[in-house]
């Protein structure tokens, strides 16, 4: 039997071509999912990052730091991978945890200690429709989690660089 090589779907190609500098929707989450994060000097160093990130070829726009995980949409440049720009954020976010006091969390049965669970997911968005739809949702995170009436008095939540499409 022969096996078939699957090449990379073509509109792959064409959907970077017409949107330029994607827009990725980034959620990262705590390993077993730990509320350590909604904290000021957890939300500091965060928008230090985020803030130097134009150095490196991203913008951050708009996020929410919930206390398990984070929600955050970012543009990067060819230059720059999903993966390689959420290490260095959680490398960041590591050496502030650890700052404040707190201890790595290991899985059980897994040598894994870390604060965060491995990867991060992220989703390529495709229409102004889609980043605004994706941000209302996620906007609304901290009322829905009951830790807020409305989604304005969320004190970890922002925007680093205007994005106005996807």
């Amino acid at each position: 039997m022969e096996r078939k090589i699957k090449r990379t779907p073509p509109r792959l190609s064409e959907v970077f071509q017409n949107y330029g500098t994607p827009v990725y929707f980034i959620t990262i989450c705590t390993l077993n999912r730990q509320a350590v994060l909604a904290f000021p000097c957890v939300h500091e160093a965060f928008r230090s990052y985020a803030a130097r990130g134009r150095e490196f070829g991203v913008a951050v726009g708009r996020y929410v730091i919930m206390p398990d995980h984070l929600h955050v949409f970012a543009a990067l440049d060819q230059e720059m991978t999903v993966s390689r720009w959420v290490k260095g954020l959680k490398r960041c976010l590591d050496d502030a945890l650890q700052e404040t006091g707190h201890e790595l969390v290991t899985l059980s049965k897994s040598k894994l200690s870390s604060f965060w669970q491995p990867g991060a997911f992220d989703h390529l968005l495709r229409s102004t429709e889609s980043y605004e739809q994706k941000w209302h949702y996620v906007w609304q995170n901290p009322v829905r989690a009951g830790l807020v009436s409305s989604p304005e008095g969320w004190p970890y939540q922002g925007e680093i660089v205007p994005i106005d499409r996807a």
